[in-house]
């Protein structure tokens, strides 16, 4: 994968942006047509984006990329479709008495050229939900993949430029200092997946240039077994969401919290559900690898450090199998009970097929704990008590929740996907991304007879009158 140019970059936005200067507020033929477009380049080339993922993984499970990001592409396309005349049309808002027989209307319009930055862990997914609504909205797009996902991101770029024209939608490929170059465009909206540490970075350049942005960054999301929870039921929904992609998602439970005397019968529990989902690991084509080894090297040494400050931990491991000379990439699940709350395990978001376990002492102390660190993307509570339920949800803020499973609040197209605080800022999904790349353009209709005349100078008795009036019924 080669570096674009920053001429190229800049050359390209040029285009788009003159583009959307001759075309300021495209049809809805015009906008069905590039979604179009996108479904077909889906459906057209799943195998190859299953095999230039499974590449860039050395080792990615086929379904996960059909599943977490295929399906949700399509289901984010076919979704905008069918609703995309009702989003695109103005709007009836209320008005108020003294302003009428005037009255309001909200009319979405395109913001311009979108800027798109998306990760590595589900390459796919995150690229062109973006896009999609975007192109929904009206806009041109840019996108601008990792480079830690050479294989695809070439592909994506191919597949890109065969079925749209580069003042559509184009793709720059390149690593960090391509990157900067791309942010540091005058964009008309910048969305950014990614950590925190970067999101904060990437807002730096936009705000250089007044850009809005959409940060969808992660966090420490946690989970939290009530003691009203069907343990079994629980913890096998629990080791989904936690191992796919090996743990290598922005929403995945980063810890669970456990009632006091549970971590380790939970613990036992959640090892018997990996070995029933993966019997064996290195060679099992469903359990997928790190990224690169400079990431599995980082988990490693996050368990390592935990286990020094006195935490136990639990490789779980159903085949007893030799991971030194894994070319692949692999890291077995593991399980670390009761680390300590300054190990770095415990600090930064784990990204990786490694929970943590902690024992709660009442619902105070968990609320608590979720609530002493920065807001995290997603939250999970299991169980049947309504009332903790409901004081879990309103005592804590989070992105978003799934209640009695794991992930599958990202995949409501009628819910936005967002974050919050450190976990990001803005939304998208549904109408809430076609709001998020549009403006909603307030629009005040005046009438030929009206009293506004009343409130011009020269001001006296009549004026006062008036405005007494309407202190009393506004």
């Amino acid at each position: 994968m080669e570096n674009t140019p920053s001429a190229t970059i800049a050359a390209r936005f040029e285009a788009q942006r003159q583009a959307f200067l001759k075309e300021p507020n495209p049809t809805w033929e015009a906008r069905l047509s590039r979604l179009d477009r996108l479904l077909a380049l889906t459906d057209a080339n799943e195998a190859a984006v299953v095999a230039a993922i499974d590449a860039d993984f050395s080792g990615r499970a086929a379904q996960e990329t059909r599943l977490a990001e295929m399906f949700v592409v399509r289901a984010g396309i076919r979704h905008a479709k069918s609703h995309l005349r009702r989003w695109m049309r103005v709007k009836r808002a209320p008005t108020g008495l003294h302003f009428r027989p005037g009255y309001n209307r909200l009319m979405p319009q395109p913001l311009g050229v979108v800027g798109v930055v998306s990760p590595w862990n589900y390459p796919f997914q995150l690229a062109l939900a973006p896009a999609l609504a975007a192109l929904a909205a009206g806009n041109r797009v840019m996108i601008k993949p990792s480079e830690l996902t050479p294989a695809f991101s070439a592909l994506l770029e191919r597949l890109i430029a065969g079925a749209f024209d580069p003042d559509e939608v184009c793709v720059v490929t390149g690593d960090a200092e391509t990157g900067k170059a791309f942010t540091a465009l005058p964009f008309d909206h910048l969305i950014f997946t990614g950590s925190t540490a970067v999101g904060r970075a990437v807002a730096q350049a936009a705000a250089a240039n007044l850009t809005p942005v959409t940060l969808e960054l992660g966090g420490k999301s946690p989970a939290i077994f009530d003691p009203s929870c069907d343990v079994d039921v629980s913890v096998e929904r629990l080791a989904f969401g936690k191992l796919l992609n090996a743990g290598q998602t922005c929403i995945a439970p980063d810890y669970l919290m456990v009632p006091k005397g549970q971590a380790e019968a939970v613990a036992g529990k959640f090892s018997t559900a990996v070995a029933k989902m993966y019997p064996s690991l290195v060679d099992n084509p469903d359990y997928t690898a790190i990224i690169s080894q400079r990431h599995r090297a980082r988990l490693v040494e996050l368990v390592d450090e935990a286990r020094a400050a006195g935490a136990r931990v639990i490789e779980i491991n159903p085949a007893n199998e030799r991971f030194e000379s894994n070319e692949t990439r692999k890291l077995a699940p593991t399980i670390v009970i009761d680390p300590p709350a300054d190990t770095r395990l415990m600090r930064e978001e784990i990204f990786g097929p490694v929970l943590p376990i902690l024992e709660y002492d009442g619902m105070d102390e968990a609320i608590a704990r979720v609530r002493a660190g920065d807001h995290p993307l997603a939250l999970y509570w299991f169980g049947t008590d309504r009332g903790a339920r409901e004081r879990v949800l309103g005592e804590t803020l989070s992105g978003g929740v799934t209640v009695n499973d794991c992930l599958w609040h990202i995949g409501q197209e009628d819910q936005p996907f967002g974050g919050v605080g450190a976990s990001g800022m803005g939304a998208y999904h549904g109408e809430w991304g076609f709001n998020t790349f549009s403006k909603l353009k307030p629009v005040f209709y005046q009438s030929r007879l009206n009293g506004i005349v009343l409130f011009r100078p020269p001001y006296g008795q009549a004026f006062e009158r008036i405005l007494g009036l309407l202190k009393r019924v506004t």
